[in-house]
């Protein structure tokens, strides 16, 4: 009985590449268009960023609605949720250092630059993801198997 050898091969560990964002929180010069927008409207400036990233258009107005609601309550809410929550999404999905702390200041005293910072970041990764996928491809080249058949050979019983 011939014994039987398994190999397992672990696959290998990828460790996320940690970034930074792209522009600072104040380099609205960059793109004065989208700052434009965000200064005069920035509900909708935040809705079509929060559209852009994949997430629900009206989402944005829960931080408009929502203050008040919650004060109608008793409740004060000094955070903007969605905005804080956006930013935290857009940190851990392209990987950008930073904290909690940083986060919640940002949103709270510098809004309409924390939204315009997020949108060149999606402009920004879009833009790679475009340049990575025009790329051409190196052609793999692979050599395919020979199949061979071997024919049984023929055996002769004579009688004895």
């Amino acid at each position: 009985m011939a014994a039987t050898t398994v190999v397992v091969q672990q696959a290998p560990k990828v460790v996320p590449k940690i970034t930074s964002w792209s522009t600072g929180l104040c380099h609205c010069c960059q793109d004065m268009s989208s700052c434009c927008y965000a200064f005069w409207c920035c509900p909708c400036f935040a809705c079509s960023t929060t559209a852009k990233f994949g997430e629900n258009t009206c989402l944005p107005l829960v931080d408009i609605c929502g203050p008040g609601i919650m004060a109608a309550f008793g409740l004060a809410v000094c955070v903007p949720p969605v905005t804080l929550s956006m930013r935290v999404a857009m940190r851990h999905k392209y990987q950008i250092s930073g904290d909690i702390c940083e986060d919640i200041a940002v949103s709270c005293f510098c809004i309409w630059c924390s939204w315009c910072q997020m949108n060149r970041e999606i402009g920004h990764r879009q833009r790679l993801a475009m340049a990575v996928n025009a790329q051409q491809a190196a052609p793999i080249i692979t050599t395919a198997p020979i199949a061979t058949t071997v024919q049984p050979t023929a055996v002769v019983v004579s009688a004895v």
